[in-house]
């Protein structure tokens, strides 16, 4: 399928709107995760983070939509946080030895993958590329299946059947998240090819 967007559309160049402050809120909880997390290892106030985060993230989306707040920096921060919000946790739960690394690396080599693809867009004066729906799934998969294995990972009543149901989601994450990636690769090239290098014009 040919891509048909491409370039996003905004409603406002303004930095300080509400969802795009939801958005650095929630960038802000990464660092109070970890430390959750790793420090006094306080599983329950590190998925209460998690649960803030994804609040946070619906409405930020919510609020731009229907206040007419789409920004060209709420489309760079949003896809962003998702992905060290997706960094942080697999990281973290990687040196518990809740996740095995080998999960880490498949996740991480993605984003990888999708990131030699930035310097050319960029050239070509796109700050990033159109959000598929796909990728929305993926990352909504992810996001919410961690904290079940880490509940999973606790002594109380229904741990297994949380761990079990959140190591079914994050396998169908990981696949989605691939899936997408490739199709992010396949958009991103498709407008490399049709876009010329962006030059500015000498004075």
């Amino acid at each position: 399928m040919v891509p048909t967007e491409t370039t996003p559309r905004y409603d406002t160049t303004r930095i300080l709107t509400v969802p795009n402050i939801l958005s650095f809120i929630r960038l802000a909880g990464i660092p109070v995760f970890l430390w959750f997390l790793l420090g006094p290892k306080a599983d329950v106030l590190a998925i209460l983070v998690l649960v803030i985060a994804g609040i946070t993230d619906f409405f930020d989306g919510y609020l731009a939509r229907t206040w007419k707040q789409v920004s060209r920096v709420g489309q760079v921060l949003d896809p962003i946080a998702d992905r060290l919000y997706i960094l942080a946790i697999i990281l973290g739960l990687a040196m518990r030895d809740v996740l095995p690394w080998a999960l880490v690396v498949v996740l991480i080599a993605r984003d990888v993958m999708l990131a030699t693809l930035i310097p050319s867009l960029r050239a070509r004066g796109y700050a990033s590329l159109p959000v598929h729906f796909l990728g929305k799934i993926a990352t909504f998969c992810l996001l919410y299946a961690f904290p079940f294995v880490l509940l999973g990972e606790q002594v109380i009543t229904g741990a297994q059947i949380f761990g079990a149901l959140g190591w079914a989601v994050v396998l169908w994450g990981t696949f989605f998240y691939w899936w997408a990636g490739i199709l992010y690769m396949y958009q991103g090239v498709w407008f490399i090819r049709r876009t010329p290098v962006f030059r500015p014009a000498n004075n």
